[in-house]
């Protein structure tokens, strides 16, 4: 099970401030934590628009604001190893996979916009290293192409998203997760761009063995994500809750297993007993008879049995019948 903290480009270019960011995710609960590689001459033209969500800035001198060096990237990798977390950062061209190449990464992150880039996929799938795809914008087939590129070549993920920033209940699309399992028949997990929590729980409990969540030391930050992203406090209870649900998942019940419930039986269930007093000889009708705690008598279930028995001795009212007060 996994837990990716999306830092993405939060940090606005400050390289302490992705050290940070990798910190408190870990310490919040993230095992894994993932930035994004932009170099901006190889992904996009200088006339490319930018989204409707983050337009403060054009696009290409965001990129190149917000990059780092082969040896920057290389430091965050390894702390976040250091501290026993998974470093990835998506690459957006075919060139930023060969820097993570560079860099040593153990695996990718294809997202979203790069499901088409088949040239893209290809270069990661000649790495040979686990990756996970994200499926945001992608219809069935656009998906198909991927991972009939990816699959062969490396142990896959897929995950359900929806581009949306924030994205509606509408627009999750839990229902996709049992689909991409069948039909893929790999891993699947769950790329989360809601606000909340429901959803990414949901989809654990639905079978999501890796979630992300965007991730930033406040909304306030200046970003194209930090507004939809989670502050740490709220980030820690998300992981917990997380944790609940992928245990839950791992313990299933037996229900014809009733013992663990044996006390609570005892004390919570009805036993048959006598309405009201009642002489030796009685014939036993349904109005002799109530239904009382505790448990541990003839159980109220089994009342019909006892209609028409005769009783061996008198009973006052209140009393648990046995088998034995009965002819």
């Amino acid at each position: 099970m996994r837990i990716i903290a999306e830092i993405g480009s939060v940090h606005d270019g400050s390289f302490g401030n992705a050290l940070r960011l990798i910190d408190a995710s870990i310490e919040a609960g993230a095992d894994t934590v993932k930035f994004q590689t932009h170099i901006a001459e190889a992904e996009s033209l200088p006339n490319a628009p930018a989204p409707g969500y983050f337009s403060d800035e054009p696009r290409m001198a965001y990129f190149r604001r917000t990059g780092f060096s082969v040896e920057q990237w290389r430091k965050l990798a390894r702390h976040a190893e250091s501290r026993g977390a998974t470093f990835l950062s998506s690459p957006f061209s075919i060139e930023a996979v060969d820097l993570l190449e560079q860099v040593g990464v153990k695996a990718y992150k294809v997202p979203s916009g790069e499901v088409s880039n088949v040239p893209l996929l290809e270069r990661i799938a000649r790495t040979g290293k686990p990756t996970l795809l994200s499926s945001g914008m992608s219809n069935w087939a656009e998906l198909d192409r991927a991972v009939a590129v990816l699959k062969p070549a490396c142990e896959l993920t897929v995950l359900q998203c929806s581009t949306a920033y924030p994205c509606p209940p509408e627009q999750v699309g839990l229902n996709v997760l049992a689909e991409m399992r069948k039909r893929y028949g790999v891993a699947i997990g769950f790329s989360d761009h809601t606000t909340g929590f429901a959803a990414a729980l949901a989809a654990a409990a639905l079978g999501a063995t890796v979630v992300e969540k965007h991730f930033a030391f406040s909304r306030l930050m200046y970003g194209s994500d930090a507004k939809h992203s989670m502050e740490p406090e709220t980030f820690k209870v998300f992981c917990q809750a997380l944790h609940e649900v992928w245990r839950m998942n791992a313990s299933p019940v037996d229900k014809d297993d009733v013992a663990p419930y044996a006390e609570m039986k005892h004390i919570f269930e009805k036993s048959v007993v006598t309405a009201r007093d009642l002489p030796a000889g009685t014939v036993l009708a349904a109005d002799m008879l109530a239904f009382k705690k505790p448990g541990d008598g003839i159980p109220a279930a089994q009342y019909r049995s006892l209609l028409g028995r005769r009783l061996r001795k008198a009973l006052s009212a209140d009393s648990k019948i046995a088998p034995d007060h009965l002819e």
